[in-house]
């Protein structure tokens, strides 16, 4: 196993900060508008509590996956840089917007 520098160790914290950031913010505003209905139509009984209920799971839900994906690509992205020690070979690009191959 490689040992990370500090560099290293201060990405994986940034992103994983990212991650749970973003992954709070998603989930609140999935909550939100899961549970929005039981407050606008002033619902009582089971239906706003079955609607607060489904809104907590949704909110946890949103909040996983989105720590996942970011982490998942984070690792993702290491691995390609890392593949033989040399950057992967990227295709070529457009020389203009708009054009499929730089000699059209």
């Amino acid at each position: 196993m490689e040992q990370r520098n500090q560099a290293d160790r201060d990405a994986v914290t940034v992103e994983i900060g990212f991650a749970m950031l973003t992954g709070a913010l998603l989930a609140g505003a999935a909550f939100a508008l899961v549970c929005a209905p039981a407050y606008l139509l002033a619902s009582g009984g089971g239906v706003g509590r079955g609607l607060l209920m489904t809104a907590a799971v949704v909110a946890v839900l949103v909040f996983l996956g989105r720590v996942v994906d970011v982490l998942w690509r984070f690792g993702r992205r290491d691995v390609e840089r890392e593949v033989d020690g040399r950057r992967p070979v990227l295709p070529d690009q457009p020389s203009q917007p708009g054009r499929t191959s730089p000699d059209s």
